[in-house]
């Protein structure tokens, strides 16, 4: 798969993770395990927390804020486009 440069991320879903590509970087996310007080669980969730650097060779460069939001809604476009759902803490 061709990964290109531009203003939108990329986002890859696999059976145990979650790839962005933007902007020539990748940040892959792994699933966070699932609070035991939550009575529905998501496909997916997301530990924020997380989600500070990109993967190598870009580990030395931070996640900006305004990154973050747009990975965010990203990630959520592609789990709605499946029908499935993601979670954040």
């Amino acid at each position: 798969m061709n990964r290109k440069s531009g203003d939108r991320p990329e986002v890859e879903l696999t059976e145990g993770a979650i790839r962005v590509f933007w902007r020539g970087r990748t940040r892959t996310i792994m699933p966070a395990p699932s609070p035991p007080s939550a009575e529905e669980t998501a496909d997916f969730i997301v530990a924020l927390d997380d989600l500070v650097c990109w993967d190598p060779p870009h580990e030395e460069k931070e996640i900006e804020m305004k990154e973050l939001q747009i990975i965010l809604e990203a990630i959520d476009d592609a789990f709605d486009k499946l029908g499935l759902e993601v979670a954040y803490e």
